[in-house]
């Protein structure tokens, strides 16, 4: 087949009705992030709370590294009721966003100077029941393509990428435009509704087949020779996803797939987290943000996930790991020049089309990358152990991003290098205190833009991981798609 050829399959791949049912799902998906993350970030810092505050309430962001504990439970559980008419990944789907909209129409009651801790434990309620529902929405788009149609899952996780950007970026627009002059909590009433908008998408969707039943029940017969049947099923419920992986990955492998996995994003998480407050303290209102972030932010992101999913599908997931790892650093030193230049409108957009372009290339690769590794028998569970490692970094870790930013703002460093001075009246502690008197007293030096440098050279272990594991990987992405 020549090149020509070859882009024309890979384009028309994407004429599959499947895939728009990835992609409403994955609206689903983003959106309590917009409720949790970007809307309650700029609720909290007009609402006066410091960097430091906003950065530890995204500790709630914790459960998404902790799903893969009970995601066993959506492989194995079957909902009274809802199962029978939705079947397994949707009838999970529906029950999480329902409790989504519970909470989130509790918090339209309240306000954060006053109900602070009970508002953190409404989004602690929307972030659990999203990072359920999560789980069971990556275990339908993986569902959703045999073992034989491995070469889909480029276009796959880009329609579940872009669905993710959606529900993220739109409701977030229309938050932000509105939050000055109509409230927060009238802002939090209209989310409301795009929960309601999700669960239709959940009743339109198809729900996929596959042989995990049979698979399960193939696991389970091998352990009822030994053991009672209690004994079995939560061996096979709890322990056999995890077994199996590590079998099917070669163990030592597997651990690397893990520590990769782990260290990929925590840059872009870092980022992530502050840059609504960045956005805020630098000058620029809550409309520029909504039109600049989120709704130019939306199409960028859209229109680069589509070009990235064509790209990764005819050169490989390792290539586009590798290219989208490298962009995605260089990417954050953008942030850095605005923390210097100022409110600069046409900066931002700048830096937003750039940062949206690297984010869809490595996301599509890496949410690829994930989707490979997992087996039919246990794919929401084997998913989740993968995503809740990648959000592991992604959360727990970017809580500190707001106290890293008020360390570096305190400027400790002429403090102790004159200290160092004092203590070892060495030549070379002089001259690190001219330097600094030099350069480091510029605005090239303060604080945001030194945190975006850092996070810049966050992605550096994964990549070098990568490429020191890059055949073995090479190795195992042919074995898992020949099988």
């Amino acid at each position: 087949m020549d090149s020509a050829s070859s882009w024309r399959a890979t384009l028309a791949s994407y004429w599959d009705k499947r895939l728009a049912w990835v992609f409403m799902l994955g609206c689903a998906s983003g959106f309590p992030w917009t409720l949790v993350g970007s809307n309650m970030t700029g609720w909290l810092t007009d609402a006066g709370f410091t960097r430091t505050s906003i950065g530890l309430f995204g500790s709630i962001f914790v459960v998404y590294a902790l799903n893969f504990i009970w995601a066993p439970l959506l492989d194995r559980v079957k909902l009274p009721w809802l199962y029978t008419r939705l079947g397994q990944r949707r009838s999970w789907i529906l029950l999480c966003q329902l409790c989504i909209l519970a909470c989130t129409l509790a918090i339209t009651q309240l306000q954060p100077s006053e109900h602070l801790l009970l508002i953190a434990l409404l989004a602690l309620g929307i972030t659990t029941a999203s990072a359920t529902q999560d789980v069971a929405i990556d275990a339908f788009r993986i569902d959703s393509f045999s073992q034989g149609e491995q070469h889909k899952l480029p276009q796959a996780s880009a329609m579940a990428v872009m669905g993710w950007w959606t529900g993220y970026s739109v409701p977030g627009y229309l938050a932000f435009i509105n939050a000055d002059a109509q409230g927060w909590n009238t802002v939090y009433l209209g989310m409301a509704g795009f929960v309601l908008l999700c669960m239709l998408f959940t009743l339109l969707a198809r729900e996929p087949h596959t042989d995990r039943d049979a698979l399960q029940q193939k696991a389970a017969k091998r352990q009822q020779r030994q053991h009672s049947s209690m004994f079995t099923w939560l061996y096979v419920t709890l322990v056999e996803p995890f077994a199996e992986f590590f079998r099917r990955n070669q163990g030592s492998i597997a651990v690397s797939i893990l520590l990769f996995v782990f260290l990929f994003n925590i840059g872009q998480a870092f980022l992530g987290r502050m840059s609504v407050t960045f956005y805020r303290q630098i000058g620029f209102s809550n409309e520029e943000i909504g039109h600049y972030s989120k709704l130019i932010g939306w199409g960028a992101t859209l229109s680069f996930t589509f070009v990235s999913s064509a790209i990764n599908a005819r050169f490989g997931i390792i290539k586009g790991l590798f290219i989208g790892g490298v962009a995605m650093s260089v990417s954050n030193l953008m942030f850095s020049w605005i923390a210097v230049a100022g409110p600069n409108t046409d900066l931002l957009l700048a830096a937003i089309v750039v940062d949206n372009f690297t984010s869809a290339f490595a996301s599509v690769a890496f949410v690829s990358f994930l989707s490979l590794l997992t087996g039919q028998a246990f794919s929401a569970t084997q998913y989740a152990l993968l995503a809740s490692l990648g959000n592991l970094g992604r959360t727990t870790l970017a809580s500190f991003s707001g106290a890293l930013v008020d360390w570096l703002d305190s400027m400790p460093l002429q403090r102790g290098l004159s200290d160092l001075n004092t203590r070892f009246d060495a030549g070379w502690t002089e001259w690190l205190l001219g330097f600094y008197h030099r350069h480091m007293q510029s605005d090239w030096f303060d604080a945001w833009s030194v945190f975006f440098a850092i996070t810049a050279v966050m992605v550096v272990p994964s990549l070098v991981l990568l490429w020191r594991l890059r055949h073995a990987f090479d190795d195992l992405l042919k074995q898992q798609t020949r099988s």
